[in-house]
């Protein structure tokens, strides 16, 4: 080295610049200025999270536009960019020295940092008939008709699927850490994001399940394109709707329950006043039947004001004369079988069985967990013939989601029964129809609903065996009761 040249600050600052640097002296600075870029990019998140709007309503809408852009939104997204940009030129940044991004500007960078998401934007790309993505580790699977795939994208490291959590909680005015490791994001149009970290799964987890239920008419789903119901099916559930008659769905996710409530809620007159219980909105009727006349409960049974029997409370105070309950569970079970048997007839609810023979003793265990002293047989019976008059069965059967049963359960020689009224043949792609109604279901079908109940079962149109003194009907809604429903019942 030659002693006569002493060390100049500004020139190896220009060697820098000019890229003269050692090795180890651009691997120093590159890493100095990545350690830039996160304290900036900390800072642009951090900012971000900020309450934004003077009215609580503003701020709820400037959350889920921050939750929709980081779940690919494209005009959410050119808003927050507008944001990020507007900030780093308040701060009068416009590049970091030695940071080097494959991005057109550095607010671009921070936006991928901070908002995007990764190789999840590659599949947000294809968003027709994207239902769900399932991220578990670093593997993604795409969930399209009802079907998991692999999904040809997959992230490189774990750190990418944290900060996305972080991000997306961050968003919620919630959190992610040792003393919690999960959390849930809803969205106002139904897409909900469930998270779990380590140490309460084994590995890092993100599900997006998108809100892909549209407004179906019934009819259209009896057509070709969707194949979810025969014709004659649909006369079966208008039958059932006029009569007033309680059904029961089951089925798994995604397997068109939802899509199907909708379709008979939609086929009620508007004025019919419906109440709604869910622990999450996905039915959103006050957004596709602004007209009807809906109260939506949206419960939380993590909080004791906010539970499913308080809104059963407040909801039979509400003059309901149906009540949609989007699933029943252990701690709301007492209260349904209740409204099913004093007045509110023709009430829907799902609930997870395997089979609909299962169904009764299912929803009776549920019953008997609150400690009284019921009998299980009778509470059983009661239920069968009172809260699951009707049963429903919905699968992913033949390529498309199906109505694989339809069937009327009652109770015989001491156990629950099911008379199968339809049944989807997957060998022969179309439905069979086994039974016709019982003598006690065919009389309320008749009196309820004439019409659809001759179109669905043609031997109902003759003379009924049965008079009209001789319809049997739950004592506690009487005769009375069913004549009440307006356009639905005979004059």
């Amino acid at each position: 080295m030659n002693k006569d040249v002493r060390f100049s600050p500004a020139a190896y600052s220009a060697k820098l610049w000019a890229g003269e640097e050692t090795p180890a002296a651009a691997s120093a600075a590159g890493h100095d200025a990545m350690r830039d870029f996160r304290r900036l990019a900390e800072d642009v998140r951090t900012y971000l999270a900020q309450p934004r709007g003077e009215t609580e309503e503003e701020r709820r809408e400037y959350n889920e536009c921050l939750n929709r852009a980081v779940l690919g939104y494209g005009a959410d997204r050119e808003r927050i960019l507008a944001v990020i940009a507007d900030r780093l030129l308040r701060q009068r940044i416009h590049e970091l020295p030695g940071f080097r991004h494959p991005y057109a500007t550095l607010a671009e960078a921070l936006f991928a940092e901070v908002i995007g998401m990764n190789v999840l934007e590659l599949v947000l790309l294809k968003r027709e008939g994207l239902e769900e993505i399932q991220v578990v580790g670093t593997s993604v699977f795409e969930v399209r008709d009802g079907v998991a795939r692999p999904s040809a994208y997959a992230f490189e490291s774990l750190r990418e699927v944290e900060r996305i959590q972080q991000n997306l909680v961050l968003y919620n005015n919630d959190r992610i850490n040792p003393r919690k490791r999960w959390a849930e994001v809803m969205l106002r149009d139904g897409t909900r994001v469930t998270i779990t970290g380590f140490g309460f799964t084994a590995k890092p987890t993100l599900t997006l399940r998108f809100y892909t239920v549209r407004r179906f008419e019934l009819a259209q789903l009896s057509k070709p394109e969707y194949a979810t119901i025969s014709d004659r099916v649909r006369h079966m559930l208008l039958a059932v709707l006029h009569a007033r008659l309680n059904v029961v769905v089951i089925g798994p996710t995604n397997s068109g329950k939802t899509n199907l409530i909708k379709a008979l809620i939609g086929e009620m007159p508007d004025e019919e006043r419906l109440v709604t219980i869910e622990s999450r909105h996905e039915l959103m009727l006050q957004r596709d039947f602004p007209a009807k006349n809906v109260i939506e409960y949206e419960v939380d049974e993590d909080d004791p004001q906010h539970r499913s029997a308080q809104a059963f409370k407040l909801a039979l105070r509400q003059s309901p004369q149906r009540i949609i309950h989007a699933e029943i569970r252990d701690e709301d079970a007492n209260i349904y079988v209740r409204a099913c048997t004093r007045g509110h007839a023709g009430s829907m609810t799902t609930l997870h069985a395997n089979a609909l023979e299962d169904v009764p003793e299912a929803i009776s265990d549920m019953c008997l967990q609150d400690g009284r002293g019921l009998n299980p047989e009778r509470l059983t019976k009661r239920i069968t013939e009172y809260v699951t008059q009707v049963g429903i069965e919905m699968r992913f059967a033949g390529g498309r989601r199906r109505l694989v049963r339809l069937a009327e359960l009652y109770w015989a020689d001491g156990a629950p029964a099911v008379r199968e009224w339809a049944v989807f043949d997957e060998a022969a792609g179309n439905w069979r129809y086994p039974h016709s109604p019982s003598p006690s279901a065919a009389a309320r079908l008749k009196l309820g609903a004439p019409l659809a109940g001759a179109a669905a079962w043609p031997e109902l149109g003759a003379a009924s065996a049965l008079a009209p003194a001789q319809i049997p009907v739950p004592a506690q809604a009487g005769a009375a009761g069913l004549r009440k429903a307006g356009a639905w019942n005979a004059p």
